[in-house]
């Protein structure tokens, strides 16, 4: 348990500071960092299986290039969802929803 609470902390935290360097994301606070960092976690666990099914034989054509779309998709859906979190055009959300994978990736492999 407190291995997950660690985990969302430090993406929250990693979530702020990518909002500090990227251009064209904007981000209210950390407080606001822990809230998106829960609506991208609902927006992964409900909307995405049901974008990668219907998106299946685009996925399949495009060897797989169609998920990052799906997944600029969801940040988008997270800029919709959240007043306090406003990203400007589809490649700087494509440029957030990479920079957050690495991000991910590297806590995952920190934590465990």
């Amino acid at each position: 348990m407190l291995g997950f609470i660690l985990k969302f902390i430090l993406t929250a935290v990693l979530v702020y500071g990518l909002s500090m360097v990227l251009p064209g994301v904007v981000l209210g606070g950390v407080g606001s960092a822990a809230i998106l960092v829960i609506v991208l976690g609902i927006l992964n666990a409900i909307v995405k299986p049901i974008l990668q099914i219907l998106g299946f034989p685009i996925t399949v054509l495009t060897l797989g290039l169609f998920l990052l779309v799906i997944n600029v998709i969801i940040v988008k859906l997270a800029d919709f969802l959240m007043s306090s979190f406003d990203v400007h055009g589809l490649l700087n959300a494509l440029l957030f929803s990479l920079a957050l994978s690495v991000v991910n990736a590297v806590v995952d492999l920190v934590m465990d």
